[in-house]
Parts: C-alpha cells; structure tokens; sequence
C-alpha cells in the first residue's frame, strides 16, 4: 500500500462544513491567552478590587507583544495556506523554520524593551505608585513567557496553514490546565508553594506557557505531521524566505500592536476615573477577548481559506467564501448577544466583587456585546484582506481606524469624562471603520494579481 503524499489534503473546498471544520478548532487555541488572562483576573479578584483593575492594565500590556506574535503567525499562515493550494510541500517547511529564528528574535526585542522603555512608560503613565510599582514588578516577569508563547503561535500557523487545525486542542488544554493550577498554587501558596499573591499569576502563565509549547510540539511529532513536512526546530536560514516572511508580517505585526497599544492607552484613561471603573474596564476585556475568540477563529479561517483559494487560482469565488464565513460568525456572535444580556450576573459574578459591582457593569455589557457582532463580521473581512498578501492595505485600514478611535476617546473619557459606558462605544466605531474599508477594498477587486 503506497503512503499518501502529503500534498492531498491542503487543497481546500468552500463550504460551511470546511469552514467549521477550520474554526472549531482555531478557537480552542486562541482561547488560550484569554483564558490565562480570565483565569489570572479570577484569581486576582480574590485579592482585591485594585489587584484585579492592575491585571487590567498588565494584561493589555503583554497582549501588545502578544499579538505581534499574532502578527507573524498571520504572515506565515498567509504564505503556508498559499503554498499548499499552489501544492509547494516543501516551501512550507522552508518558511516554517524561519518564523522560528524570527520568533526569538522579536521575543528578545520585547523583552528587552519591557525591562526599559516599557517599565519607565507604565511608571510615568499609571498615577498610584502603589499600583505602578505592582505592575512593573508583574511585568517584569510576565514578558519572559513570550518566546514559549511566540514558538506555540508558529506551529499552530502551521498545523492551520495545512489544514490541520483538529490538533490545535491538545496544547490548549495543557495550557489552560496548567494555568489554573499555577494560579491556584503560587497564588495562594497550596501544596507547599511559595505565596506570591500577584506576582505568582505571572509565574504562572510563564509554566502554562511552557507546557503548552511541549505538549504541540508532542502532539506533531507523534501524529507525523512534522515528519512528513520534515518540519522540526532546527533548519537553516534562508535569507530570501525570511525576508518575505517578514515583509508580509511585518505590517500586521504593527498593526496589532498599535491596535492594543491604543487599547492601553483606553485604559490609563480609565484609570484616572477610580479602581471600581477601572476593575469593570478589566472585566470587559475579558468577556470580550474571551467571546471574541469565535469572531478571531473565524478571520483565522478568513485569512487560510481565502490564501489558499487564491492559490488554487480560484479568485472569482473569494467574495462568495468570505460571505459564507462571516455569516457563521455572527451567527456565533449572536447567541453569545443573547447570553450575555439574558445572564449577565453569570459572567460577571466570577470576579467575585458583589452586587454592586454587577450593577455597574451591566450597562457596559450591553455596549460590549453588541461590539461583539460587530467585531465577528469586521475580523473576517480584515482577514480577508490579510489573505491576498497585502499587508501594508491592513496597516493603513488599522491607521485610519486607530485616528478615529483615539480622537473619539481622548474626547469623551479625557475632556468631556462621559464616564466608562460612553468610553466603551468607542468599539462600536472602531468595528464599523474596519468592516468599511475592508469591504471596499475587497470588492474593488485589485488584490486579484498579486504574487506572493
């Protein structure tokens, strides 16, 4: 019996189930940075209210980096998905091993700059010093999780990129598993362990983090994936691979990065308004990272399909892909709207800060939910965008998007101080901006000849 060539299951077809078949999946593995975040702010609730609203501040800090990562993955998903619908096995291993060696690289470059620029921004920009001085501290730590973090991300761009996506799952439990446990034991002090109150949520992301990584790693070698690729860790640089492995991330890597940085900067706003608006602001983020992981599965799926069809040399049909996933999209999105105005108590009560607390943030539910059916159909379009190799298209969507949305909030929490509600709709802007632009340039339809 002749072993199946590696090549007959990339090419993939346009239809509801392929596109679930892709998504499902995808947004187990995205769950798990929101997951560490929501499990950390958990816990952290325990300690109290100032504890949870400077896990606010700290976790949208790391997410800058992270979501630089997120950045490169999109690239290399980008290229791995072409190169499997143009049937290029081995390119794919190619360009594998360089977003490994570009992985530690920007790692290091985060972490160098968290010890510097970063640590002397949160001192100048967060008015409590108490406050200030505890999120340096975490900081400090957290960003160290980034290379294991930056590694996971590359070979889940892979296991996408070529349709793999099913074995994503087996690293996200590990990671969320571990985390929890992390958290609950250096913490508290269980079992023995040291009580490090905050700080100890920073070790233990950083274990989680770890674990994760081995675990996929395991997972690959063990169902032959990497072998038939002859994928692995090591492999030599190549200079031209590289390079266009970074110009086509490089424009995605700062444009996440200046879509969270202004979200920061959303968030020092709010500090300035007290602990209880700024812990409510925390617990948003979470429920909306946390739902918004279907929306961004989704534009993940937008960005692997819609590359690999175009290599397929079926761009006539993109436009008709691209509808078909945003539909499902808000359709998810959707029934988390419902939830989430129909129990709100359910989501909000985890933090453990009472019922006036609950009350508070009822209002700013409603606000975000509704951003959240926005968000779903906005990140496949964007995606989509991202998938004819564009890049630099998405970073100037991203710039127009980021004026409107900062002028918006510098005008209503810093001059008119509307308060955290008004401050919150800001996301309904900044998801009709994106969808916009996105689907004009998708429907003007001059992404049609580009090579990548």
């Amino acid at each position: 019996m002749t072993r199946p060539t590696p090549t007959e299951n990339l090419a993939l077809t346009i239809s509801n189930r392929q596109i679930l078949r892709i998504a499902l999946p995808i947004t187990a593995a995205i769950l798990v940075p929101q997951i560490n975040f929501i499990t950390n702010n958990i816990f952290l609730g325990q300690l109290g209210e100032k504890e949870l609203g400077v896990a606010g501040i700290t976790g949208v800090y790391y997410l800058i980096f992270a979501v630089m990562g997120y950045g490169l993955n999109n690239g290399l998903q980008a290229l791995i998905a072409r190169r499997a619908g143009q049937n290029r096995p081995q390119d794919i291993l190619t360009l594998f091993v360089q977003s490994q060696y570009l992985a530690i690289a920007l790692a290091a470059l985060a972490i160098a700059i968290s010890y510097t620029v970063g640590a002397a921004l949160l001192q100048y920009a967060i008015h409590d010093p108490t406050k200030s001085t505890q999120a340096i501290a975490f900081v400090k730590i957290r960003i160290w999780g980034l290379p294991f973090l930056y590694l996971f991300q590359m070979r889940n761009a892979l296991l996408v990129g070529t349709n793999n996506s099913k074995y994503l799952v087996f690293g996200t439990l590990a990671e969320t598993g571990s985390n929890i446990l992390f958290d609950y034991t250096l913490i508290f002090g269980h079992f023995g362990a040291p009580q490090w109150g905050f700080t100890g949520a920073a070790w233990a992301s950083i274990f989680a983090e770890v674990t994760g990584l081995m675990v996929v790693m395991a997972v690959t070698y063990s169902k032959k994936l990497t072998r038939t690729l002859r994928a692995g860790i090591g492999g030599a640089l190549d200079a031209p691979q590289a390079k266009l492995l970074l110009v086509q991330s490089t424009p995605l890597m700062v444009q996440h990065a200046l879509s969270i940085i202004t979200w920061e900067l959303f968030y020092l706003l709010i500090e300035h308004y007290g602990t209880r608006e700024l812990a409510i602001s925390n617990a948003m983020r979470n429920v909306f990272g946390l739902f918004g992981c279907f929306a961004w599965a989704f534009a993940a799926t937008s960005n692997t399909m819609v590359s690999n069809i175009i290599g397929q040399g079926l761009q006539h049909r993109v436009i008709e892909l691209v509808w078909k996933i945003s539909k499902l999209a808000a359709m998810f999105a959707a029934i988390i709207f419902i939830l989430a105005n129909a129990v709100p108590q359910l989501f909000l009560g985890v933090y453990g800060q009472g019922d006036a607390f609950i009350a508070d943030a009822k209002p700013v539910m409603r606000i975000v939910s509704l951003a959240l059916i926005m968000q779903s159909v906005s990140v496949v379009w964007l995606n989509a965008v991202t998938a004819t190799g564009n890049t630099r298209v998405n970073l100037a969507i991203e710039l127009v998007t980021l004026v409107a949305y900062t002028l918006y909030i510098w005008l209503v929490l810093h001059t008119l101080r509307l308060g955290i509600v008004w401050g919150w709709a800001s996301e309904w802007l900044y998801w009709t901006a994106t969808f916009t632009l996105s689907f004009w340039y998708m429907q003007r339809g001059n992404w049609k000849n580009k090579q990548i």
